[in-house]
């Protein structure tokens, strides 16, 4: 029995309804073989298939030597709900969008997502740079907990 044939693999529907309109995910970055990740806040455009990302930043900041360093990203999205676990992983190329670039469907497809407003930093949030980025992926997959079935 294939992973599809039995109910672990996410399909398209399920993968966007696992998205929703955003929330928190974990980005992973790379400098060569230098791992970095960290939770961010996302929206989910399903209609465009892209992730906006709001990241922000502080002085002298880990986050943005990676992002300057790394060609590639990865977002994972987890969700527990009764006691099973689901996740998808969003691997593609991760742009800024510089406010100028930003036109009027783009910000109608934000408006549309839930980007979570959250900080992990002991500054103010107005001493903070915020910049928006868009994850293009080329590959989008899901994966579920294999139902339990008869392992009681």
């Amino acid at each position: 029995m294939t992973d599809d044939e039995s109910g672990v693999v996410l399909n398209d529907e399920e993968i966007d309804e696992l998205l929703g309109t955003g929330g928190i995910a974990v980005l992973a970055l790379a400098d060569e073989s230098d791992p970095f990740a960290i939770p961010v806040s996302y929206g989910y455009d399903a209609d465009e298939g892209v992730l906006y990302l709001r990241l922000a930043f502080a002085e002298d900041s880990e986050k943005e030597r990676y992002l300057a360093r790394s060609d590639r990203a990865a977002l994972v999205v987890t969700l527990e709900r009764d006691q099973q676990w689901a996740s998808v992983v969003a691997r593609g190329t991760l742009s800024t969008m510089p406010e100028a670039s930003i036109d009027g469907t783009v910000v109608e497809a934000i408006r549309s997502i839930d980007i979570p407003f959250v900080t992990i930093y002991e500054e103010e949030p107005r001493e903070l740079d915020y910049r928006l980025y868009k994850l293009h992926p080329d590959e989008l997959t899901g994966r579920r907990e294999k139902p339990r079935v008869g392992i009681e």
